[in-house]
């Protein structure tokens, strides 16, 4: 586990509603860090590969190719850095890749100070408050990383059969209604042995993947239909509009209505 989290920031831009990146592969001489506040981008870097939204941060080495592609118009927080104590190759690739921040309300927070910062983070007192910021993001990804490490089983070069056969339970049952009691007992597993393995092997929550599923296809359909908040609600797995309008704020910071507006400009 690092014990040194301090770094200094090279470079801090906010990107609003971003149609499409530039470059759709770039290398970069700095860490690169994009954390997403809403919408959703696919990236890949080395083998780590995915979908990121709010909550999200992905991170990427110095000298390490960083593919990247939106997938709905993203607002997020690009960031580059070097590190005080650089991380050997092995420690590298272990910060690389996407982590998911449970503790949202915290994130917002951070997020709303760096941009009120802004950039000309070079020169004083913008580049010390966003070194503070920046370091308090990673203190997060920390924080939750070695709370998962005590409760995860050792690691043996990648998910477990049982946790994969978990992933596409929920990647085929994600969109209608079902009981999470329904897949741990499936796999001979607690719902608090579930939780712990599969947030070890893929860094979330069965109900967090889930839901992260749930409102992808919900952000979709406002933008590409004209169907009403019950029917989406219906078709996304939620029980009704007024429960998936609770979810979509609390997790994208923005009410579907405002979405589909939008998207219609």
């Amino acid at each position: 586990m690092r014990n040194n989290w301090s770094l200094h920031p090279m470079g801090y831009v906010f990107w609003r509603e971003k149609a499409q990146f530039l470059l759709e592969r770039d290398t970069h001489h700095f860490w690169t860090m994009f954390a997403v506040e809403s919408g959703r981008f696919a990236y890949r870097i080395g083998s780590h590969a995915g979908e990121a939204a709010f909550g999200d941060i992905v991170v990427c080495p110095s000298g390490i190719p960083f593919h990247r592609r939106t997938i709905t118009p993203l607002s997020f927080h690009f960031m580059q850095f070097v590190w005080e104590q650089e991380p050997g190759a092995d420690e590298a690739a272990s910060l690389g890749g996407k982590w998911t921040i449970r503790d949202t309300d915290r994130l917002a927070s951070t997020y709303r100070y760096m941009r009120e910062i802004g950039g000309g983070v070079r020169e004083e007192p913008a580049f010390g408050r966003i070194k503070h910021m920046l370091e308090d993001v990673w203190r997060l990804v920390e924080i939750e990383r070695s709370a998962a490490a005590e409760e995860a089983p050792p690691e043996d070069g990648g998910p477990e059969p049982d946790m994969l056969q978990a992933r596409q339970w929920l990647l085929e049952h994600a969109y209608a209604p079902f009981s999470m009691r329904a897949l741990s007992d499936l796999l001979g597993l607690s719902p608090v042995q579930l939780t712990r393995r599969f947030r070890a092997a893929f860094r979330a929550t069965p109900s967090d993947f889930v839901t992260g599923l749930r409102l992808g296809r919900a952000s979709r359909l406002l933008e590409e239909t004209t169907l009403p908040l019950e029917a989406i609600a219906q078709l996304c797995g939620y029980e009704n509009g007024f429960y998936l309008s609770r979810v979509f704020r609390a997790k994208l910071g923005t009410t579907p209505s405002a979405h589909r507006k939008l998207h219609r400009v």
